[in-house]
């Protein structure tokens, strides 16, 4: 019987040896071509993950696995072949929020796997700043010296940092008034040179622990790229691209040409740029797309490596300016290009040295897997485990509410055969290391942090807090934000709040500090810092449970808050 190759398998070699055949077409007369790859908010994935590809140019959606270090090193080592002086750039959020294989070695397996991949620059995201300013510089420089002492060179022994440089235009020193690390980098290709702004959002504030960046201003984004370009040209560059970790969303497909439908703060950044910009390379959405906004080319690819954005430049050699430009997206499809030796050689190491730790059983789920919720205004199964086991926790220490932000639980908690779960599992649901505070807060203050949770539309992107058994409330949406807790029916235990009472609340260290753009955390009273990290009390949660023939990841009934309109 005569073998057909996948619709996967057909559409990526298709795309691949048009792309090919593009990067080999001699450029006009008088132009140059500058050959760029792009990726953003990889978050440390340095094995093939699950992506769902939803193409433009073909029917239906395919869920395959996608990414990793060896796919990526072997697709670039195949167009380097093409043009050896093609640059790889991204876009932030390199580290942070990552999986068990590299957040357990403080990310330096992903800083090491960048090195190798031959990265030149990217911008920092906001992620990067997760464990604050020095860890962050001890990232990009090497070093011991770490906020995570049980972490930090424990991979290698030594750690060297990072060969790529981190950019940060709009991260200010309050003393020094000057960037923390350089606002740009200039790259030569093809005897051009190519000068890569790297900008941060602005809010990166509200999304990092305060105690972290105490002393660092984050400017506007647009305002710091344009004050570069002075300086840029003096040095004899006339080409700019931009590195955001910021982003929007569309309706369009992520690899839809040009398309004119993208939505978000990107678009406002983009239209406040000097005209000489053309390319925006952005992150922070995890959306994947090929915009244009005001004419200038705006480009995402998805996220954890699972497509890479291919660009090219045409450049006018005679006045040293950008004629055109043009970008596809690929995705990093395993087996698609002949195999990096180097790359799955590092692999290996990194997962030989990771196994014996994350293979470590930890107990039994009483389902398959417990599910985050993907819907922003939703209680979820998994949140309510953590915020559980938060509690359970920190009644040690008083508590009677824990309350868990949802951007900090990152993925599903899944299990193996039997529903044993390992801490390898475990530990990808809670990568950050964050620490639980216990604190006193009025009735009415708990009212005002609830009514936070819509304060300019921040539930749309990090959705609401999720909270522990015994704590419950009521929403309505059809009210203006500040009034959306339904009188009355914010409730421990089936008894109303008394708004002139103290409550003893849990929640982790990042929170508070007033992180997620909730500033009333930061004002609770009688503060006890546990030192107990939420991944602990987690993994103990799941073991008390099985001990008490109780096992975790009961169905339930999603009940603790509700939205009545």
């Amino acid at each position: 019987m005569k073998k057909y190759p996948s619709p996967v398998a057909g559409l990526t070699l298709s795309l691949l040896a048009a792309l090919l055949a593009g990067c080999a077409t001699r450029p006009p007369p008088g132009t140059q071509q500058i050959q760029l790859v792009t990726l953003n908010d990889f978050h440390g994935n340095i094995e093939a993950s699950k992506y769902v590809w939803a193409s433009a140019y073909a029917p239906g959606e395919r869920t395959i696995q996608a990414g990793g270090i060896d796919t990526i090193g072997a697709a670039l080592q195949a167009w380097r072949k093409q043009d050896p002086e093609l640059l790889l750039v991204g876009a932030g959020d390199l580290i942070g929020a990552s999986p068990a294989i590299s957040s357990m070695w403080a990310d330096e397996p992903t800083i090491g796997a960048m090195n190798l991949l031959g990265l030149r620059a990217s911008s920092v995201g906001n992620h990067e700043f997760d464990q604050g300013r020095m860890e962050l510089l001890r990232q990009q420089k090497g070093g011991c010296n770490s906020p995570r002492p049980d972490k930090a060179c424990k991979f290698e022994g030594t750690y060297e940092g990072a060969k790529f440089q981190y950019l940060a235009a709009n991260v200010i020193d309050m003393v020094t008034r000057k960037p923390v690390l350089p606002a740009y980098r200039i790259e030569t290709s093809h005897g051009v040179k190519v000068g890569f702004i790297g900008t941060v959002l602005r809010d990166t504030a509200e999304s990092a622990l305060a105690s972290g960046i105490a002393g660092l201003d984050f400017g506007d984004e647009a305002e710091a790229i344009n004050r570069q370009l002075p300086e840029l040209r003096k040095q004899g560059v006339g080409v700019f691209v931009v590195l955001i970790h910021q982003g929007g969303r569309t309706i369009d497909k992520f690899d839809q040409q040009d398309c004119a439908n993208l939505t978000g703060p990107i678009v406002d950044v983009v239209k406040r740029l000097d005209p000489a910009i053309r390319l925006v390379v952005s992150g922070h959405s995890h959306k994947g797309y090929l915009c244009k906004v005001d004419g200038r080319l705006v480009t995402q690819s998805d996220m954890g490596g699972h497509v890479m954005s291919r660009i090219k430049l045409t450049v006018d050699t005679n006045t040293n300016t950008l004629r055109d430009v043009s970008a596809t997206q690929e995705v990093m499809v395993p087996g698609a290009w002949p195999a990096d030796p180097a790359i799955d050689a590092y692999l290996k190491k990194t997962r030989d040295r990771s196994n014996a730790a994350l293979a470590r059983p930890v107990a039994t789920l009483a389902v398959p897997s417990v599910k985050r919720e993907k819907e922003h205004d939703r209680e979820s199964a998994l949140g309510d485990l953590v915020a559980d086991s938060m509690l359970a926790t920190g009644r040690r220490f008083g508590a009677q509410i824990a309350l868990q932000n949802p951007g900090g639980i990152r993925q599903d908690l899944e299990s193996g055969p039997g529903n044993r779960v390992t801490a390898g599992q475990v530990l990808v649901v809670l990568p950050f290391g964050n620490t639980l505070v216990a604190m006193n807060l009025r009735g009415a203050q708990i009212v005002e942090l609830l009514e936070e949770q819509w304060i300019g539309e921040r539930d749309a992107t990090r959705g609401l807090l999720q909270v522990s058994e015994g704590f419950s409330y009521e929403w309505d949406a059809r009210q203006p934000p500040g009034s959306r807790v339904v009188p009355g029916s914010v409730k421990l235990n089936g008894v109303p709040l008394d708004m002139g009472s103290s409550y003893r609340v849990v929640t982790n260290n990042f929170l508070a500090e007033g992180g997620d753009g909730f500033p009333t955390f930061a004002k609770g009273g009688n503060r006890a810092a546990t030192e107990i990290r939420d991944i602990d009390a987690l993994t103990d949660y799941l073991v008390k449970r099985e001990q008490d023939r109780k096992p975790a990841g009961v169905a339930a009934p999603l009940t603790r808050y509700k939205r009545v309109q």
